[in-house]
């Protein structure tokens, strides 16, 4: 059962949901900087945040310890909005909660930057924490599209023939961009995402790529020799079995894969600092501590 502040947060996400829907490319993308801006004046003097300079990204460090272990985050918002100031915020709270050194990426978005954008940004700060960090002391986090470009990543860094990070975390990872498995029902109960909006974001992003890239969307690719995942995601959300067959087709590929599904949550459940948020951290830093820390 949901407990009382998630059921009241719905009801706000709910009622201001349609007023979202109306917001251009640009006001959505001032709107979740101004978000990331909330998250970090709530982070001061618990972390710090330090430009990199070869790289558009930051490191979010923790104030009160020294950390030998490396997140590369990769934020959400449908590859079309997601700033510097919001990678730094929810990348602030993994610093803290996961008390690591933690990479906030600032990737190149869409429609300006169309796909491989994303993931080449990607490839080049995974190389960035490679050349300080041990590749058995990273892991991988995203939520949303980065999730889904977290996956991408991996399948991009085992072409390489690069290290493979300790582990992988992700939170509503959008790993189909196709939407051929998002139900009419799975659209109604999120009170966050609409189908037509992540087709429309999916275009924009994939540009002249056909949907099912396993690039593009990693529910297509090979997904052998992954690292350890953990996957969360909520009953009540458009991208349910986005999360459920990449559990399924890691397992298949002989990997090893947490899923986590959270009753009566929505997309991205575990950013909002409900009680439901508070649980999934807590396994989130027990998966991270088993991962990286000897």
């Amino acid at each position: 059962m949901a407990s009382i502040a998630s059921s009241l947060v719905r009801g706000q996400i709910t009622l201001l949901n349609p007023l979202l829907q109306l917001l251009d490319t640009e006001k959505t993308r001032k709107l979740q900087e101004a978000l990331g801006r909330l998250h970090q004046r709530v982070l001061k003097n618990k972390v710090s945040f330090i430009d990199v300079p070869k790289i558009s990204a930051s490191w979010a460090k923790p104030d009160d310890s020294e950390s030998d272990t490396c997140i590369v985050y990769l934020h959400g918002g449908s590859y079309i909005a997601g700033g510097e100031d919001y990678s730094k915020g929810f990348g602030g709270i993994l610093a803290s909660e996961l008390v690591s050194n933690v990479l906030c990426l600032n990737y190149r978005l869409a429609p300006e930057n169309p796909f491989p954008a994303a993931l080449e940004d990607a490839v080049e700060a995974y190389k960035y924490a490679l050349k300080i960090f041990p590749a058995k002391k990273i892991a991988i986090i995203g939520e949303s599209a980065g999730g889904g470009l977290s996956f991408s990543l991996l399948i991009k860094i085992k072409e390489l023939g690069l290290a493979m990070p300790s582990c992988i975390i992700t939170i509503s990872p959008w790993c189909d961009l196709t939407m051929e498995y998002a139900t009419e029902n799975d659209c109604k109960k999120d009170p966050v995402l609409s189908c037509e909006g992540l087709l429309y974001s999916a275009k924009l992003y994939a540009g002249d790529t056909e949907l099912d890239n396993p690039f593009v969307s990693p529910l297509y690719g090979d997904l052998s020799s992954m690292p350890d995942s953990l996957i969360f995601v909520g009953t009540d959300e458009v991208l349910l079995h986005d999360s459920i067959r990449m559990h399924d087709k890691l397992i298949q590929h002989g990997n090893k894969s947490k899923l986590h599904v959270e009753d009566d949550m929505w997309h991205v459940y575990v950013l909002y600092g409900l009680p439901e948020s508070r649980k999934a951290i807590e396994k989130m830093q027990e998966f991270f501590m088993e991962h990286t820390v000897e």
